[in-house]
Parts: structure tokens; C-alpha cells; sequence
């Protein structure tokens, strides 16, 4: 079976913003789970941007799950790419970088970008001096 990564962007009614949905999908379904943005309003919607883990038919699974507890689920089609010819390897990013996809090479003193742990959070997008991040969204959905 295959592994997979989703990110996918989730909307909770009020009723269901202090209920432990999300946390019963590693029970459940045996996921993982990143939270990469989250908050929730005055009126107690509650809105999430979470990375999940796991086997591609647990993951359908897990997301099942929590539209059957009200969520809503919006992929988000959002990647990161570096644009080797643009970046100065000033090192800006990496400090904003939680899972270590932009690191500097000790070795170069080069900025080096691993796309398969990036979470499209976007943070280096919004930092970098010379636009060398840039966004790119698939499908519309952000």
C-alpha cells in the first residue's frame, strides 16, 4: 500500500470546535498529523490547515471521519519552489523554516531546499529579499 501526504485545509461549525476530532484520527485510522495553522474565531468557528500521514486508505479514511463530524475539507493544492537562478543564499528563510526544508549547507554556504518535507506554509515565500520562493497553487484553492 502506499503512503501518502495530503494538506488539506479544515473548517469546524461551532459545535464541533471543542470536540477532539482531529486528535481521534491517530487512534482511529493510525495517522499522523501536523497542524500547520490554526485558530479559532469569536464565534467559535474554527479553521485548520493540517498535514496528514499515513496509508492512502486510512488517510480517505480519516478524512471521511471528520466530514461525518461536520468539517469541512478543502484541499489545499498549494506547493513552494526555489528559484535556484534568483536566490542569493542570504539564509533568511531557514530561520522561519519549522520542518527543516530550507537549511544551509555547512559545506557550500548554499541555501538548500528539500521539497518533499515542505508544508507550503509559505513563510519563506513572504521573507525572501529577492522573490526567490515563489507559490504555486493548483486547482484555485489556496
Amino acid at each position: 500500500m502506499n503512503e501518502v501526504r495530503k494538506i488539506v485545509h479544515l473548517s469546524f461549525p461551532p459545535d464541533s470546535s471543542g470536540k477532539p476530532v482531529v486528535c481521534n484520527i491517530i487512534k482511529l485510522f493510525d495517522l499522523c498529523f501536523n497542524i500547520i495553522k490554526a485558530q479559532i474565531n469569536p464565534r467559535e468557528v474554527g479553521e485548520m490547515v493540517l498535514e496528514i500521514n499515513g496509508l492512502e486508505p486510512a488517510v480517505n479514511d480519516g478524512l471521511a471521519y471528520l466530514r461525518e463530524h461536520g468539517l469541512t475539507i478543502t484541499p489545499v493544492a498549494q506547493t513552494v519552489r526555489k528559484d535556484e537562478d534568483s536566490c542569493v543564499h542570504c539564509g533568511v528563510c531557514t530561520a522561519l523554516c519549522r520542518p527543516r526544508a530550507l537549511e544551509i549547507d555547512r559545506a557550500t554556504w548554499k541555501v538548500r531546499f528539500d521539497s518533499e518535507k515542505c508544508v507550503a506554509c509559505g513563510l519563506c515565500v513572504k521573507v525572501c529579499p529577492v522573490k526567490a520562493m515563489e507559490t504555486q497553487l493548483e486547482n484555485g484553492y489556496l
